[in-house]
């Protein structure tokens, strides 16, 4: 089952995603607003992938008939952003039919568990990720085709190799300036200019690597 307004659900849930804003060294929130379509009392679970990343209130509950309350779902603050802006992240939200007059305490553990003795009703909801766009509005990320994943991978690859390779030239380059100064020997300016060239050919590769890497827009 997936978000919406069915009459058939229990409950109806707004939105019909999880958008976040990503934000560095920010808390990001998504409020999902639960319906209650019925006359009876229901209650309700939520559930995810990722616990660890995200802080849900609240994670369980009771809505009255017709009624309906927030729910508050947020991530913890990240300090980089995720790989391609892409998100596996999945939510899950339980609900079924309480007695009347049910409180939270009342809950068992087992109010949840599919042992056919009551309808347990499931709606799952995806994470989207966005980010704030140069003309005001968000970007939202979706999933990349196959061959464009592996093309990017391919360049950013390249990319760490070349990086490896300056930051050894750039080792080099520090011990032959310490072996000029103890030595002076006059071999020195030729190795000296030839691994300056290198690591300009180097920065040069890195810098079309950036520019020829393909947008994930």
């Amino acid at each position: 089952m997936t978000a919406g307004g069915d009459v058939n659900q229990l409950i109806s849930i707004q939105p019909n995603d999880l958008k976040f804003i990503i934000e560095l060294d920010k808390q990001n929130f998504c409020d999902l607003q639960v319906t209650n379509n019925t006359e009876h009392h229901v209650a309700f679970k939520v559930k995810t992938t990722s616990p660890k990343k995200y802080f849900v209130r609240p994670n369980t509950g009771i809505v009255l008939p017709h009624d309906s309350c927030v729910i508050r779902v947020t991530l913890q603050p990240r300090r980089e952003y995720p790989h391609d802006m892409q998100c596996k992240d999945k939510f899950l939200l339980q609900s079924t039919i309480v007695p009347r007059n049910t409180n939270m305490d009342d809950l068992q553990a087992d109010t949840f568990n599919k042992d056919g003795t009551k309808e347990i009703q499931e709606c799952k909801l995806k994470v989207i990720y966005e980010t704030n766009s140069d003309d005001g509005g968000f970007k939202s990320f979706t999933s990349q085709s196959p061959d464009s994943t592996r093309a990017l991978q391919h360049l950013k690859d390249e990319r760490d190799t070349a990086v490896r390779q300056t930051v050894q030239l750039q080792q080099e380059l520090d011990f032959l300036k310490r072996q000029r100064k103890r030595s002076n020997g006059s071999s020195f300016s030729f190795v000296f200019a030839s691994l300056v060239g290198l690591i300009g050919i180097t920065v040069g590769f890195l810098l079309n690597l950036s520019l020829a890497s393909p947008s994930t827009a």
